[in-house]
């Protein structure tokens, strides 16, 4: 590993610890859960929302492999291991499925060999690349190796949006990373949301930006505009835990979720 790769820099607090602690993860240090009591103690349903967002991960990616056959999928934002990942989800139902997941934090690298078991038929891989670089990532001769783009893909862009606050950009990154991807693939993301408390979610934001980590939240109608061109598919966008949920998520206020989620459709 290179010296990049080795400094982790502890004692600043990073979005993906701060995830790994609130979802009950050890992946983290001080600083990080230092940050997550001020953040938590405005964005008392954060861990909820948390909780919720990687639950509609697994619920995602099942329905993607299972109902429209995908076998293929490009994981930008992976973050720290949590189980189930993605690939144990898809493999779970097509174990010849292949996935690149792609981060570009050094704790996730550190982590990455976590990331890269794979059942015998498939194939799992992980690209050091950053989101804001999409030609990066497209040109990675890695990612081609495991990702055949004449076939669909399944670019998964989960909970990384709110990290992005200018929605140029994000319009700019989505166009570039979906413009090889074969018809039939499928763009499935979520982000942080204004929509189902929106005083709570304003002071939660705030906190997160006061502890250097640009953060903004979205409404509905801002999020729907990244499916853009797509044919959003059912439900819709909606709050994560009403994105075919299960019992577990059903149960939920809609007050401590907040945030959306959709998938749709290239054609």
């Amino acid at each position: 590993m290179t010296d990049r790769d080795l400094d982790l820099q502890t004692d600043i607090p990073h979005s993906a610890r701060i995830y790994d602690y609130l979802l009950g993860g050890k992946d983290n240090f001080p600083a990080d859960r230092a940050a997550s009591a001020d953040i938590v103690g405005d964005w008392p349903n954060l861990p909820t929302s948390m909780r919720a967002n990687r639950k509609f991960m697994a619920r995602m990616a099942r329905h993607v492999a299972a109902e429209h056959g995908i076998r293929q999928f490009l994981d930008i934002g992976t973050g720290l291991p949590t189980s189930p990942n993605l690939h144990e989800v898809v493999q779970g139902v097509a174990p010849e499925s292949r996935i690149v997941y792609v981060d570009n934090d050094p704790i996730v690298l550190v982590h990455a060999r976590a990331l890269l078991t794979s059942t015998a038929e498939g194939r799992t891989g992980y690209l050091d690349a950053d989101f804001m670089d999409p030609d990066a990532i497209l040109d990675s001769g890695q990612l081609r190796d495991y990702l055949d783009l004449e076939r669909p893909v399944a670019l998964s862009l989960i909970a990384i949006l709110h990290f992005i606050i200018d929605d140029n950009d994000v319009r700019r990154i989505l166009d570039r990373l979906l413009e090889p991807l074969a018809p039939g693939s499928i763009l499935a993301l979520s982000t942080t949301t204004f929509d189902n408390n929106p005083d709570v979610v304003a002071a939660g934001v705030a906190a997160y930006n006061a502890h250097g980590i640009p953060t903004v939240a979205r409404t509905k109608p801002e999020v729907e505009s990244f499916f853009s061109g797509l044919e959003i598919l059912d439900p819709g966008v909606v709050a994560v835990h009403r994105w075919h949920p299960d019992q577990e998520s059903s149960a939920l206020d809609d007050a401590e979720v907040t945030i959306h989620g959709g998938i749709a459709l290239k054609k």
